[in-house]
């Protein structure tokens, strides 16, 4: 029997450790390691799980999540589509397209096309913004004087969102 911090436990808990040993030497990987290989944290591997973008785990005696080189390869997937800036709902199609190999690249060109034209309008948001703080920026004196027009146009721009509030 297993002591640990005075309650004792069942041979169980030792038991699945020595299942989730023999687990590795089949090929799975930990949570944890499974994250190192593919990039993510375990945390996201869960959220993934939860989300349906990757099956649910396999799980050993001890109820330890284990994940084979397949799961790795669709962690990796998802990493990449993440850092390419892919919604979340978007990676599932993206998934899914990706594991039926009958699929129509058509449609994986009109996920595409439409992702670059959201990234378009984001990029011109920013470049927008952007110019509008340089403009403002440059009509500071930056000096000890209190007056500051970067200041005076955000204070406006609160009175016309109250002035539309009153409005509605």
């Amino acid at each position: 029997m297993v002591v640990r911090k005075g309650v004792a436990r069942e041979p169980v808990a030792r038991k699945s450790v020595v299942e989730l040993a023999e687990a590795k030497e089949r090929g799975y990987f930990s949570i944890g390691k499974a994250a190192q290989i593919a990039g993510v944290t375990p945390k996201m591997i869960r959220h993934y799980e939860s989300l349906g973008l990757i099956a649910k785990a396999a799980r050993t005696l001890g109820d330890y999540r284990v994940y084979t080189q397949s799961d790795l390869h669709t962690l990796r997937f998802i990493r990449r589509a993440r850092n390419l800036g892919f919604a979340m709902s978007e990676i599932g199609n993206l998934v899914g397209l990706w594991r039926n190999q009958r699929r129509a690249s058509k449609e994986v060109k009109r996920l595409a096309l439409a992702h670059i034209a959201e990234l378009d309008r984001k990029i011109s948001e920013l470049q927008s913004m952007r110019a509008a703080l340089a403009h403002l920026a440059r009509n500071c004196h930056g000096d000890s004087r209190p007056d500051c027009p970067i200041l005076d146009d955000l204070g406006r721009a609160g009175d016309a969102q109250e002035g539309h509030a009153h409005e509605a």
